[in-house]
């Protein structure tokens, strides 16, 4: 039967499979699965299946998302249904979509009901909610991780391929790895917060759980865009995801600074996880992450308490023992800072923002961490609330407030087949190159889906030409992947299509007083010059003239032909500029150079 986005939309297409079928389906799974505590708003059954009918009878089959059923956490809203942020006395029922629930409905994806979660998407547990804990997938008696708890044991228990989680601390990714699905955490302001309840409204981001990083960024293609309604939505490239980036620098913790708490099963998966990466064509370097783990501290120790205090003020006021014991503690913690406190905060944070940025400019592309350090018992946590649950957040807390975006995907079985996943990180932007690397790697680990037992899909190859609203850019030198110019090409939403070469009429010169060093390649007669290594990439139209801007002499951009004998835009060099420079042409490419020059030292 069909399980994933791609699946179900192909059999819906085919017509061996029925919207309404496909919505009958997931509810006798709610029922066959029978967790009390998964939804707190489970739609009327007849309601959805008139719904997938309606749409049957559009015979609009071509709708991104046709007849796929999917689940809301309960502090997003859907019209008609109450929005509880698992608070019933803050409850309320909206009387429209929040923006990205309403670009899923227009694309043919049916809402199925609310999903369960930590009361106020205050904290990474999945326990703290009056509706009841929901069940992780692979042993009850283990936490689900949250907040977005539900949301994330929907996808795994198969019950919908989708869901929409929030994400301010760690919410989208945490129960990710705890049930072996992925989590896509987007850059701030590309999915519009428009109705939300919002934890920090500053930080919130609506994330998407899926069993495949495919559906995940099918159903982002939908959600995603700016918003007018949302004063933190952003104009942000989405771009595509595109082939596997080689040579991408992914940094990691110096063994120092891997944090565990003892768990020798998360210890040996990330390793693993580590290995898996450097096969896959992957550069592992070593950092110091301790500016990450500075910053992840600030989160709950500065203004971004009062900020969480702020939805829940009336009834901290009113009726405070209405809100969760926990949570109520945590957010009272929220109303003692002052305007100096925050701004105190506020300087630091701007401090530790340079530090990201030139270790993301000039050390890394990426970051590859584990998604969480350990996994908790409910009873473990029931018995120390604050102290596990800041513990699950030891390498999530810190990138919401960084602006990164992250890519939660599984990784590995431990010892006891418990789930263990790693997330890849990146600068603001980047979501596209995140799922090029994501969607490999997770294709590779040959899991299963979820708590499924079933196989993962064959991953389908990506068209290596650009999109209609693309341009594709030939790069030969420091643009190249993993060298210190290719950021320029991530943050605007390029991604690579294919690694390939020139034909045979190019020659290559190392350039004199560039910094970074960088080659010129120069178009010659036939026969007199050789192939060179090149990357083809795709960038947004919309972000090509910022790209060419940034070009000085003798550099330029012309039309450089390829292997294939096709052309397209590249990097070329004017003949004067080569007065002077090597010829490194026999070569065959300027990694080959940097790694020859390397050796000579």
């Amino acid at each position: 039967m069909a399980e994933t986005v791609l699946d179900i939309l192909a059999a819906h297409r085919a017509g061996t499979l029925t919207p309404s079928e496909t919505v009958a389906r997931t509810y006798a799974r709610i029922r066959a699965h029978a967790d009390p505590a998964l939804f707190i708003t489970l739609r009327d059954e007849a309601e959805a299946i008139a719904e997938a009918r309606t749409l049957e009878k559009s015979g609009n089959k071509d709708l991104p998302l046709y007849g796929v059923p999917f689940a809301v956490k309960d502090n997003i809203d859907v019209a008609g249904l109450p929005t509880t942020a698992a608070c019933p006395a803050f409850g309320f029922k909206p009387a429209h979509d929040a923006t990205a629930v309403a670009r899923l409905r227009a694309a043919g994806a049916i809402v199925i009901g609310k999903t369960n979660l930590d009361q106020f998407a205050t904290g990474l547990v999945g326990v703290r909610s009056p509706y009841g804990v929901p069940r992780n997938t692979f042993d009850p008696e283990l936490v689900p991780g949250g907040s977005s708890s539900g949301s994330a044991t929907s996808v795994a228990a198969g019950i919908v391929p989708f869901s929409l989680g929030t994400d301010t601390a760690g919410s989208g990714r945490v129960p990710a790895g705890f049930n072996n699905i992925v989590g896509l955490k987007p850059s701030l302001g590309l999915i519009s917060t428009h109705g939300l309840v919002p934890a920090c409204r500053t930080l919130d981001c609506i994330s998407i759980f899926a069993l495949t990083v495919d559906d995940a960024w099918a159903a982002l293609g939908v959600a995603s865009g700016y918003d007018a309604a949302d004063s933190y939505s952003r104009t942000r490239p989405l771009g595509h995801p595109g082939a596997m980036p080689p040579h991408v620098k992914l940094g990691v913790p110096i063994p120092g600074q891997r944090l565990f708490f003892g768990d020798k099963d998360y210890e040996a998966g990330y390793e693993a996880a580590l290995a898996r990466l450097a096969k896959l064509g992957c550069d592992i370097v070593e950092i110091d992450v301790e500016p990450f783990y500075e910053t992840a501290r600030l989160l709950y120790e500065g203004p971004w308490v009062a900020e969480r205090a702020i939805a829940a003020q009336k009834l901290l006021a009113s009726d405070p023992d209405a809100i969760h014991p926990v949570t109520r503690e945590i957010t009272v913690g929220g109303l003692r800072p002052t305007a100096m406190d925050a701004f105190a905060a506020f300087y630091k944070l701007e401090r530790l923002r340079r530090v990201s940025d030139y270790i993301f400019a000039h050390q890394v592309g990426a970051l590859a961490l584990p998604t969480a350090p350990t996994h908790y018992s409910v009873k473990q946590v029931l018995a120390d609330p604050i102290t596990l649950n800041s513990r699950l957040g030891t390498y999530t807390n810190f990138v919401n407030l960084l602006d990164l975006c992250g890519l939660a995907l599984p990784a590995s079985l431990t010892s006891k087949s418990l789930p263990f996943g790693i997330t890849l990180l990146a600068p603001g932007g980047q979501d596209a190159r995140l799922a090029s690397i994501g969607r490999v790697f997770h294709a590779d680990t040959r899991l299963p889906l979820g708590a499924l037992k079933e196989a993962q899909p064959t991953l389908q190859a990506l068209p290596a030409v650009a999109a209609e609203d693309e341009i594709a850019v030939a790069v030969v030198g420091a643009h190249l992947s993993g060298l210190p110019l290719n950021h320029e090409l991530t943050s605007l939403g390029g991604r690579l299509l294919e690694a390939t070469e020139t034909a045979p009429d190019y020659r290559l010169y190392a350039l004199n007083g560039t910094a970074p060093a960088k080659p010129g390649l120069l178009r010659v007669s036939a026969g007199e010059g050789a192939a060179i290594e090149v990357e083809v990439w795709a960038l947004p139209r919309a972000a090509f003239g910022t790209f060419i801007d940034r070009i000085g002499t003798p550099l330029s951009i012309g039309t450089v032909t390829l292997a294939d004998g096709h052309g397209v835009k590249g990097f070329l060099c004017e003949a004067a500029g080569i007065s002077g420079a090597r010829d490194i042409t026999k070569n065959g490419g300027w990694r080959a150079y940097l790694a020859q020059a390397k050796v000579a030292e």
